[in-house]
């Protein structure tokens, strides 16, 4: 009996799984067949419906401003030609993504497929811009979209309209709405090669940007502030970002190095470094829930491709700030010549005569080589005999960035020219540096030169005059004189001029004289003596020569020259006009020296506004010929306006 109702049992449990999986089956095929029916309907809906290919942008934007350009085509298109766009920097673009929809009303679902080409443009000039229209072939024909006119203002950017891509409509919608890139998708990092420098130390400030998902454009909104160093670009020859991956806590990331700088500071003490803001565009992926009301066509259509797409989405990003404490240099053994010099750096000097003639030219020379802050070396303290004129030197500057600081060499060249023959010597010249291998000064000399100057042929020095002319004697009434019938005035017999009060007085004429020049030629020789005053007396004029080289660089369009040369001329003008070291100059100090000498606060806002513009510009990316009549327009009429104030 038990036997038998196992068999049943059996029996009927077979019967049961075999109706299951027919069940099973039967409504397999069903859906097939339902999803076939129901692509089929929402194919001949597709096709049936009128093509539209549309243009949609943002009216009014601002300089600067970045913004998207959209076409929207409602069929399956190739061959897309974007317009040719004038006026505005192509980011990039252009990028496609496909979106879909799907309703279902009383019953009836249609579905409907978009693709949209799209461009990140950013604008850069004021006025009223027209994009033409752009074509796209849909079932072997041509379609074009409507032209857009962008007018840019230099206010604030408007709002976007309502009407903009990139809001969801209908009965698409997004996840969370709008699309957003996670914090720790995209980040920017900045790191420092060493956080506790000695003063004149170089260290490296490296900007890191870590991504997991696709980066379009990378764009610096607000370079960081260098208050306190000297700076120096290691990477603005390079066309492309250095790139490697690194794996953080088990995630991948792109690792890009936007931005390297070498920085020698200037002063010691605690400096902080502001963060770097960088503007992107990365590319999402944008989740859809469609919605027909059907559970079936819910759970398989949010499980497709057709619940995904991609979108561009601008993301702001900002780098770290960074603290830097600076140890001053020790004080110990400091040689008296010292004048900030810290690196590695090689001092040799050369001459190219020893025997010449009076008035003849000669060039001395000294060069100073090496790695470290070797821009930052000043002129050298170099005597020279007081027969011998001489000139401001001629600076030659050859630098070299590499990915670990600056190398390079500077040149200061002398023509000398005597007055005066004889011998004379040229005392050894020293240049003092502090060496950061051997953590101790260190002093070089060059090596004492004699000159035997010759007299010229064309001297002038020494004038001689011999002979007379000689003419005829007429004696007119000397051995005959006759009687004066008018008054003779007379003179006591037996005076004369010689040993006269006129005649002392005229002999003391000539010592009066000499004196007075030997008095002004020691006052000359002191104050040339005196480094600070010829340097304040020579600071305009030096100025004066850097803005006209400047003028040059910008003639010929040549950027980097230009900025290098306005940025000398400002920081060089107020380390000689108030004495400051280059090593100590920064904000700070030039705002102390103008405040002592009661420059006006709109002129001094108005100096260091025109320095920040210019260190800005030096590094800011695009397009700097804009700003470079305006930029050293402004230093030109501050320096000028400075000078007025002072006298």
């Amino acid at each position: 009996m038990r036997a038998a109702d196992h068999k049943g049992l059996n029996e009927q449990s077979g019967g049961s799984s075999s109706w299951s999986f027919v069940s099973s089956f039967v409504s397999f095929v069903v859906k097939i067949v339902f999803i076939g029916f129901w692509f089929t309907a929402g194919a001949a809906n597709l096709f049936s419906q009128e093509t539209e290919f549309t243009a949609s942008v943002k009216p009014v934007v601002s300089v600067g401003e970045t913004f998207t350009l959209t076409y929207t085509l409602n069929a399956q298109g190739v061959n897309f030609r974007g317009p040719r766009i004038n006026g505005f920097t192509v980011l990039t673009g252009p990028n496609t993504s496909t979106t879909s929809s799907i309703r279902s009303i009383n019953g009836r679902t249609s579905m409907s497929i978009t693709y949209t080409f799209s461009y990140i443009l950013q604008a850069i000039r004021e006025g009223s811009f027209e994009i033409p229209a752009a074509s796209v072939i849909v079932d072997g024909k041509p379609f074009q979209s409507n032209a857009v006119t962008i007018s840019v203002q230099a206010g604030a950017a408007a709002t976007r309209p309502s009407g903009q891509p990139g809001a969801p409509s209908g009965n698409q919608t997004t996840t969370g709405g709008e699309e957003q890139v996670a914090s720790d998708d995209v980040f920017l990092k900045a790191y420092v090669s060493d956080a506790q420098p000695l003063q004149g130390e170089g260290i490296i400030v490296t900007y890191k940007l870590f991504t997991r998902v696709p980066i379009a454009q990378i764009s610096i909104s607000k370079l960081s502030s260098f208050q306190g160093f000297w700076s120096q670009n290691l990477l603005k020859d390079n066309e492309r970002f250095p790139q490697y991956n690194q794996t953080i806590d088990g995630e991948q990331y792109v690792v890009a190095e936007i931005r390297k700088i070498a920085l020698y500071p200037l002063k010691s003490g605690k400096l902080t470094i502001d963060p770097l803001e960088v503007e992107c565009v990365a590319q999402v992926k944008r989740q859809t829930r469609q919605r027909t009301g059907d559970p079936f066509f819910d759970d398989f259509f949010n499980n497709s491709f057709f619940s995904s797409s991609y979108a561009t989405v601008e993301k702001s990003l900002k780098s770290n700030p960074l603290n830097v404490q600076v140890k001053p240099l020790p004080q110990e053994n400091k040689p008296a010549d010292f004048g900030g010099a810290v690196g590695s750096f090689a001092f040799r000097s050369e001459i190219d005569r020893t025997t010449l003639k009076t008035n003849e030219p000669a060039t001395l020379k000294f060069v100073v080589s090496g790695t470290g802050n070797i821009q930052l070396i000043e002129q050298l303290n170099v005597t020279f005999p007081p027969d011998f004129e001489t000139y401001d030197p001629k600076v030659v500057s050859d630098f070299r960035t590499t990915a670990s600081g600056v190398t390079g060499m500077q040149s200061f060249e002398y023509l000398i020219i005597p007055r005066k023959p004889g011998n004379f010597t040229i005392n050894p010249v020293s240049f003092s540096y502090f060496d950061l291998a051997k953590r101790q000064y260190v002093t070089l000399s060059s090596p004492a030169y004699n000159l035997t100057v010759e007299k010229g042929t064309g001297d002038a020095g020494v004038t001689t005059y011999t002979g007379s002319n000689k003419e005829e004697i007429q004696y007119i009434g000397t051995d005959i004189r006759h009687i004066e019938s008018q008054f003779v005035p007379l003179s006591r017999a037996g005076s004369q001029f010689v040993f006269s009060l006129s005649y002392f007085l005229l002999l003391l004429i000539p010592f009066l004289v000499f004196l007075t020049l030997l008095i002004i030629l020691k006052k000359q020789r002191a104050r040339r003596s005196d480094v600070l005053l010829m340097k304040n007396r020579k600071a305009t004029r030096v100025a004066r020569k850097r803005l006209k080289k400047a003028a040059e660089f910008l003639k010929g369009g040549k950027e980097d020259p230009f900025y290098e040369e306005i940025s000398q001329a400002l920081w060089g003008y107020l380390s000689d006009k108030f004495g400051i070291p280059r090593a100590e100059l920064s904000m700070d100090s030039v705002r102390e020296a103008l405040t002592g000498k009661q420059v006006s606060d709109e002129i001094l806002n108005r100096f260091v506004s025109t320095l920040n513009e210019t260190e800005f510009a030096r590094f800011a990316p695009g397009d700097k010929t804009l700003k470079m009549d305006e930029i050293y327009g402004k230093a030109m009429e501050t320096i000028e306006k400075i000078e007025r104030e002072l006298k």
